[in-house]
């Protein structure tokens, strides 16, 4: 047995460096699309810019402003569902970081889809 490794702590513990109250976290998982070659086209960048611009880079769900590389833009219909809307601009949203898995659940939901995995978004 021996002491925590964090300063002050005077707890003891079997194994490891830290007690169970001052253990680090393992983060989550990034969740990445399928459609990562078409995310990081120019015609995909240039769509999103133009779509922050319009909506004034305020998210369209809470209507907070959202900076730059911070806003994120959602498929109101799901390119799973019909790939010839990926670049139509009224068929892409800006939200937040907090409403995107929100309205993706409600989308997925809306046409019967299996989420992929619940709020596990690359922030």
């Amino acid at each position: 047995m021996k002491y925590c490794s964090e300063q002050g702590c005077k707890s003891l513990i079997q194994s490891g460096r830290y007690c169970e109250n001052h253990r680090r976290r393992r983060k989550k998982k990034a969740w990445h699309s399928n459609n990562k070659s078409f995310y990081n086209t120019q015609a995909w960048k240039d769509l999103k810019s133009w779509c922050y611009e319009r909506d004034g880079g305020c998210c369209q769900r809470c209507g907070k402003f959202v900076f730059g590389k911070r806003a994120h833009h959602h498929h109101k219909i799901p390119i799973r569902v019909n790939p010839s809307l990926k670049l139509d601009a009224d068929n892409i949203m800006t939200l937040c970081s907090k409403c995107h898995p929100i309205v993706e659940d409600e989308a997925n939901e809306q046409y019967g889809l299996k989420s992929k995995s619940k709020y596990d978004w690359k922030l």
